[in-house]
C-alpha cells in the first residue's frame, strides 16, 4: 500500500513569541531579501506552501504596547504579490480578516494574486473579536461569538459569488475593440444576506484556481464547524498524537453532511522543531529557545491574558497568584490580537495550578508548558519519524512549520529532514502539478456553469 503523503507549509514567524528575534542570527521582518530567503528555501524543499499570518494594530497590553515579541509587518497582499514573481511553484497563503473588510475588495485581491502566480493563492479566514481592533477601521466596535462566526460564513459565500461569476469563454480579445465580454451576465453578481447586500459585476476574470484555497484556524466548536463546511485546510494545536488523533477524527467525520469527502479537507497542525546530531543536544536547544521565547516578562502577559489583572509586580520565578481571575469582559488583553478567549477562566486556572503543582512548576515554567506548540525535538531521523508517524496514524495530513528564526530556520530542516522523508516515499521529491490545489491533492474548485451562485439578472 502506498504511503500517505505529508503536507508541509511554512509559517514565515511573527505576530507571535514563536520569534526569537534577540538571537543574533535573527534577521529582519520588513526587509523583501528576508521573505525571498525564506519563500525560496521552503520552495527549494517542495513545500506546498509559504503562510503569512497578520495583526491589524500594533498589539497592547494593559494601556501599553506590547513590544516583547515582533511587531508590524508589510501589508500581506504586496508582499504575496511580489514573492510570486520569485518563485514558481510555491502556494501563497495569506491571513486576510473577514470582519473588518469587505467581499468585493478582498476577493478582487485574492483573484489577482491567482492570476500573477499562475495558481498558488490562499486565504487564510479570520475573525477579530476585539473592539479596540475596530477602531482601526470604518466598522467601528466588535462583533459577539456568534456574529463574528456568521460574518466570516456570509463573506466567505460572497467571494464565492465574486471568484464564481465568470464563466466559460466570457472574455475575447479583439485587435481593433480591445478585451470585451461575449457574455453579457459575465461577472454578474447579486448578494444579499444578513451582513451583505451587494451587487453588480467583478472585474477579475476567472483565475487559475477559480477560488482561492480556503484556509481556517481554530479548535473551538465553531472554528470546526466552519472548517468543515467551508474550507480546504484546518490548522489545529494538537501536542500529543492521541489528541491529533482524535481531532482528525471528529473534525473528518463532519465533513459528510456538507456533502464532502475526507481529502477535501487538510488537517494541518502548527508545529515547530529543534534539530540536533543527538537528541540530548536538540532537547537542550529546545529548552534555551522556549527560555527565550518566554521571558520572565512575557510570562506575566501570558498570566495577565487569564487572570484580567494587572499582575505587573507577580515574580514570575514564583507560584502562580493566589487570587483567581476576574470574570468578564478581558480588559487587561484589550488589543492583543492573539489572545486567547477562555471560556471558563476560574476552571482554567484551576488546571493551570493542578499542573504547576504536579510538576512543581513557577509562573514561567507554567506558561513555557501551557503556551507550547506541537513541538518535533531531537535528530533529523527521529524528527523525520515523528512527523510520519503522526500523518500515516491519521493524527494530521501534514504540518505547518513555525521555525524560530527568520529568515534562515528553515535551511536546516530543507537539507536534512525532508530528504529522509523522501527517502520513506511519505513526501514528494518533485511538484507534480502547478497549482495549490494540486499540491494539496485538492479537486477542481470550479462551479458547474447552472450552479454559480449570485449570478443572473
Amino acid at each position: 500500500m502506498a504511503k500517505k503523503q505529508i503536507h508541509l507549509a511554512a509559517h514565515f514567524p511573527g505576530v507571535n513569541n514563536t520569534t526569537v528575534w534577540s538571537d543574533p542570527a535573527a534577521g529582519s521582518h520588513i526587509d523583501f531579501r528576508s521573505f525571498v530567503h525564506f519563500a525560496q528555501t521552503a520552495e527549494r524543499a517542495k513545500f506546498d506552501f509559504l503562510f503569512l499570518a497578520e495583526g491589524l494594530r500594533l498589539r497592547e497590553q494593559n494601556g501599553q504596547i506590547y513590544d516583547l515579541d515582533v511587531v508590524g509587518r508589510p501589508d500581506t497582499m504586496a508582499v504575496l504579490a511580489a514573492l510570486a514573481a520569485v518563485t514558481e511553484r510555491l502556494g501563497l497563503a495569506g491571513t486576510i480578516n473577514s470582519t473588518f473588510n469587505e467581499p468585493y475588495e478582498i476577493a478582487r485581491q485574492f483573484a489577482s494574486l491567482d492570476h500573477l502566480s499562475a495558481g498558488r493563492a490562499a486565504w487564510n479566514v479570520v475573525t477579530s473579536w476585539d473592539e479596540f481592533t475596530g477602531e482601526n477601521f470604518r466598522r467601528g466596535g466588535f462583533l459577539p461569538q456568534e456574529k463574528r462566526y456568521l460574518r466570516a460564513k456570509e463573506f466567505l459565500a460572497a467571494t464565492w459569488a465574486l471568484f464564481d461569476s465568470w464563466r466559460g469563454d466570457e472574455i475575447v480579445a479583439d485587435k481593433e475593440s480591445g478585451v470585451f465580454l461575449a457574455d453579457p451576465d459575465a461577472g454578474r453578481f447579486d448578494v444579499s444576506s444578513d451582513q451583505f447586500d451587494i451587487r453588480g459585476r467583478f472585474s477579475v476574470p476567472r483565475s487559475p484556481q477559480t477560488r482561492p484555497v480556503i484556509l481556517q484556524a481554530g479548535d473551538s466548536e465553531e472554528g470546526r464547524e466552519f472548517a468543515s463546511s467551508s474550507a480546504d485546510a484546518i490548522f489545529t494545536r494538537h501536542g500529543t498524537l492521541d489528541a491529533g488523533r482524535e481531532f482528525y477524527a471528529d473534525v473528518k467525520g463532519r465533513l459528510a453532511k456538507y456533502g464532502r469527502a475526507a481529502g477535501d479537507l487538510k488537517i494541518l497542525p502548527a508545529a515547530t522543531f529543534v534539530l540536533g546530531d543527538t537528541d540530548a543536544e536538540a532537547q537542550e536547544k529546545a529548552d534555551v529557545i522556549r527560555h527565550q521565547q518566554v521571558s520572565g516578562q512575557t510570562a506575566i502577559k501570558f498570566l495577565e491574558q487569564l487572570w484580567n489583572r494587572d499582575l505587573s509586580d507577580h515574580d514570575p520565578d514564583g507560584p502562580l497568584p493566589e487570587a483567581d481571575p476576574l470574570v468578564g469582559e478581558n480588559t487587561i488583553a484589550r488589543g492583543r490580537a492573539s489572545v486567547r478567549m477562555y471560556r471558563d477562566p476560574i476552571a482554567t486556572a484551576r488546571q493551570w495550578r493542578e499542573l504547576a503543582e504536579a510538576k512543581h512548576l513557577s509562573t514561567r515554567e507554567l506558561i513555557i508548558e501551557v503556551t507550547g506548540r506541537q513541538s518535533f525535538v531531537g535528530t533529523p531521523e527521529k524528527v523525520a519519524d515523528a512527523l510520519d508517524e503522526f500523518v500515516q496514524a491519521d493524527a494530521s495530513d501534514g504540518f505547518v512549520l513555525v521555525p524560530h528564526l527568520t529568515p534562515g530556520g528553515l535551511d536546516e530542516f530543507a537539507d536534512t529532514v525532508v530528504p529522509l522523508l523522501q527517502e520513506r516515499g511519505s513526501f514528494r521529491t518533485e511538484y507534480e502539478g502547478t497549482t495549490l490545489r494540486d499540491h494539496l491533492g485538492l479537486g477542481d474548485a470550479r462551479p458547474p456553469a447552472d450552479a454559480i451562485p449570485g449570478v443572473g439578472s
